[in-house]
């Protein structure tokens, strides 16, 4: 049951899609070359870039996760979000690692790993971040299409058709207009994004009581819902995987360093990142809230387990009225096709720039690379479809985007510090980093489909599995070098 109406509801939905992408297209005729499509020709402002940063961390998918995580955990929920904003106030104020990035001028991690561990790293870091980034996002589109389904009613015979035409959107301003494009959309997606999903959390308060959900929270979760640390499942191995993950991301994840890189200069990327930090505690608890206020409505029972996840869309469905509800997915999906725009762009100028790089070797034109550029775009986009169909998610769904995301975060995000601040980190260091962040994580993602290992995996958790990852890359980058220096020294 839904509340949504195609007239009223429709035609504010396909009003902004249309002035969205009128926008992102028009934007098109400023494209006149490679780092015009993929940094925006490095002339990113402040405030462009805390908004497209803002917008661009803040899927449908993204708001389902971290609702869900309010629905099981309550307040704990938000512990990731507070992680996240700490890390990146902290490396904004000290310029740790970013500085370094953005004044080599690169467009991607790889690019500056190539001056200190030589071109072989440049390849095999570009394919786990490839690896890992497409994994992550690869369940967008599907929870997208929940959402969509869900909220205006539409039947999920139909989740491959809408799944298509939300890739098939994004996709088209994003193969023409690149990073220029991103950023002009993403201020706008933000500016409705914000109205909508406030709009909507402050109706719910005001329906339900504020002092009833949190007497909801009580009865249902218990104390660990207002205190990640006491009991419940919210334990310290969580938190301590929210920590690394937390700095890994602000150092490492490709759609975020991309608004450093593509800062007009050093100074801004670090003012970008601390007037950016507060959101990120704001990205995670509208949705919790909005997951608590589902919470409520509903009881746990009706949406336990893995079908936890729907309980955030159902209760947008239900209780908004016509019009609310027409701006919150209009809200919504501003977001998803901010998050996915920009995502297609970072993995496939990755593809270009460093997997690729033995091809073109630096040497094709601005028209050449731009066609390849647009086409590497295509070709994920349609990867991301057919994984989006076919992968069957288990567990929360913050989980497994932090479990695909540590295949590449760990043993970049180690790579990243030693070539910054630590001299003798060399090439077997970083090989050795890379495999080991890379074969934890997606031994967990295979273990948990086998039968035989489904217990074990389940008795460890993914939690246990990440911080292991983070660690032995850690220590691998160290002993690896020291072995090079050695056998070196003893020749």
């Amino acid at each position: 049951m839904t509340n949504f109406d195609f007239l009223v509801d429709g035609s504010i939905v396909l009003l902004y899609l249309a002035g969205t992408v009128t926008a992102g297209l028009w934007v098109r005729k400023f494209v006149s070359g490679v780092d015009d499509f993929l940094v925006a020709g490095r002339s990113v402002n402040l405030y462009l870039g805390i908004a497209s940063l803002a917008a661009t961390e803040f899927g449908i998918a993204t708001c389902m996760a971290n609702a869900e995580l309010g629905f099981k955990y309550g307040f704990a929920g938000i512990t990731p979000g507070i992680a996240l904003a700490l890390a990146m106030f902290i490396v904004g104020k000290t310029g740790f690692c970013i500085k370094p990035l953005r004044d080599n001028k690169v467009i991607t991690l790889p690019e500056l790993f190539k001056n200190k561990f030589g071109e072989k790293v440049r390849w095999a870091s570009g394919v786990v971040i490839v690896l890992g980034g497409l994994l992550n996002m690869g369940v967008f589109l599907r929870q997208a299409g929940n959402f969509l389904a869900v909220v205006c009613g539409f039947n999920f015979a139909y989740l491959e058709i809408i799944m298509t035409v939300i890739l098939l959107g994004v996709a088209i301003y994003t193969i023409l207009g690149g990073m220029i494009s991103v950023l002009i959309t993403d201020y706008l997606q933000f500016v409705v994004m914000g109205i909508g999903l406030i709009v909507a959390l402050v109706l719910f308060v005001v329906e339900f009581g504020w002092f009833d959900m949190l007497l909801t929270m009580q009865e249902q979760i218990g104390p660990g819902a207002f205190n990640p640390f006491e009991g419940g499942e919210y334990g310290w191995d969580r938190i301590t995987l929210d920590i690394l993950l937390a700095f890994a991301v602000v150092l490492t994840w490709q759609t975020i360093i991309a608004r450093i890189l593509a800062a007009k200069d050093t100074a801004t990327a670090k003012k970008i990142y601390t007037g950016t930090s507060p959101f990120f505690i704001v990205r995670f608890a509208i949705p919790a809230l909005l997951g608590i206020a589902a919470l409520h409505y509903f009881g746990s029972d009706e949406f336990g387990g893995a079908n936890s996840i729907m309980a955030m869309p159902n209760l947008i469905a239900e209780v908004l009225p016509i019009g609310l509800i027409g701006i919150l997915v209009a809200a919504m999906l501003a977001a998803d096709m901010s998050t996915n725009s920009s995502y297609l762009l970072a993995w496939s100028s990755v593809i270009y720039n460093d997997i690729m790089k033995p091809i073109h070797k630096g040497l094709w034109s601005d028209k050449k690379g731009l066609l390849w550029n647009r086409l590497l775009i295509g070709f994920t986009g349609l990867f991301l479809l057919l994984y989006g169909l076919w992968y069957p998610l288990k567990g929360d769904l913050w989980v497994y985007m932090q479990v695909t995301g540590t295949i590449y975060l760990s043993s970049m995000s180690v790579l990243l510090i030693a070539a910054c601040y630590w001299r003798p980190a060399n090439n077997w260091g970083a090989i050795a980093a890379i495999i080991s962040g890379s074969v934890i994580p997606i031994s967990y993602l295979v273990l948990q489909e086998v039968e035989a290992t489904q217990q074990m995996i389940l008795t460890i958790g993914p939690y246990k599995f990440g911080i292991a990852t983070y660690m032995i890359s850690g220590i691998l980058m160290y002993v690896g070098s020291r072995m090079k220096l050695i056998f070196y020294k003893t020749r």
